[in-house]
């Protein structure tokens, strides 16, 4: 098993953090090119920094030595709905970790370390968003506790 700590991120660990991001919507683009921009229109659109800066996100890295091996963002907010109760959540944004360091233990550490943090700033609940094939990710959040809530289904129109 991998040995590695979880911690804040911090500017220092940019570089890092955006090759990872780069590799995880290169991995979404790669499964559905139809669906997703490529990991380069992207990288020109978003950046984790912002998340760095804002007091109501939170981004948590693993590190194996000096390496980044994966990550963690996500945000605070209060979800409103026409229809359902507000309530204070927490939203996993995005979670990667490389290839080589799966299945090891390391995404469930930063999944529980951002649900502790969310939990201790008042969050109620913990949404995240899933896309269909990623069967692996689906598998890991039920595992961590995750049900699904709703169905967000999609017809393409010829």
């Amino acid at each position: 098993m991998t040995t590695f700590v979880i911690k804040s991120a911090c500017f220092s660990d940019l570089e890092s953090l955006n090759d990872l991001m780069f590799e995880l919507h290169d991995e979404h683009h790669l499964q559905s090119p139809e669906l997703f921009k490529t990991a380069e229109e992207i990288e020109q659109e978003k950046s984790i920094a912002r998340y760095i800066d804002d007091p109501e996100c939170l981004v948590y890295v693993a590190k194996q030595g000096d390496e980044i091996i994966g990550f963690i963002s996500g945000h605070f907010c209060e979800l409103v709905s026409t229809v359902s109760q507000p309530v204070m959540m927490g939203s996993v944004d995005e979670l990667y970790v490389l290839p080589e360091f799966r299945k090891q233990g390391t995404a469930q550490a930063l999944i529980n370390k951002i649900e502790s943090t969310f939990s201790d700033y008042g969050a109620k609940q913990m949404f995240v968003e899933v896309w269909h094939f990623n069967q692996g990710a689906i598998s890991l959040y039920e595992k961590q506790g995750f049900a699904h809530h709703i169905h967000y289904l999609r017809k393409p129109l010829s």
